[in-house]
């Protein structure tokens, strides 16, 4: 009985050893398939050679800037505009978000959100796109306003002042003055232009934020990678980490 245990006991130790070699064999086929697979998903999920949220966010702070200095621009040519005629501040707000938006990207996630910190940022990223969404939509309807009666002013110039009016028939129409311009050209003709500039930078940052909500709803369901992608060659088979 000795001897028949000890033989039983070889045979299983040979099967497990043969069993150990055919699976480090076949750990680089999978390892190499992984890497094709990664490869092609990486072609996939790719736009103009990078990541699509990484274009996002790229955008999001090219529109910022522009918005947030022309709006600032706009300011300087009267005291006696309002804000809501110079929307630095929705360029600011499109500034934040792209500023988030590269902090998330710079961020090694774990899978199936397993860290507070991502979690935290992929929220607020979401949330505050959505705002930028809403307040662009706000600065593109307050300017296309302003523009819609600019076009309709009939100005007169008196020193450093612009008084303009929507209808001078009409004794009680509503007289609107602005101080400290150098001529009425710079109401009815700079300042008018600018907001022309505005409405159209607004209407793409309110579009890319859309798209940037979108990108991260989908991303909830693992459609679209976000942040730093590594694979992990410790792991069995290669398996890659994403969001």
């Amino acid at each position: 009985m000795g001897k028949e245990e000890k033989a039983a006991q070889q045979q299983k130790q040979q099967q497990a050893e043969a069993s150990r070699k055919e699976q480090d064999a076949a750990m680089p086929k999978k390892r190499a398939q992984s890497e094709a697979k990664a490869g092609q998903e990486e072609d996939v999920h790719t736009c103009c050679g990078c990541r699509f949220p990484l274009l996002l966010a790229s955008l999001q702070l090219a529109l910022g800037v522009s918005v947030t200095v022309l709006g600032f621009f706009m300011a300087g040519i009267s005291a006696s505009l309002l804000v809501r005629d110079t929307p630095y501040w929705a360029g600011i707000i499109v500034c934040v978000v792209a500023l988030l938006g590269f902090v998330m990207l710079c961020i090694s996630y774990q899978p199936d959100e397993k860290t507070c910190i991502q979690f935290a940022i992929k929220v607020a990223y979401f949330l505050l796109s959505a705002l930028s969404l809403i307040v662009c939509v706000l600065a593109v309807a307050f300017a296309s306003y302003r523009y819609s009666q600019i076009t309709q002013f009939t100005c007169e110039a008196v020193p450093e002042i612009c008084q303009c009016k929507l209808d001078t028939v009409d004794p009680l129409s509503r007289t609107f003055i602005f101080q400290n311009v150098l001529g009425c050209d710079d109401i009815t003709s700079t300042f008018s232009l600018y907001l022309l500039i505005q409405i159209v930078l607004n209407l793409l940052a309110a579009i890319v934020g859309f798209a940037a909500c979108f990108v991260m709803w989908k991303d909830r369901y693992q459609v679209f990678y976000v942040g730093i992608r590594f694979h992990s060659f410790t792991a069995p088979g290669g398996q890659q980490q994403k969001v």
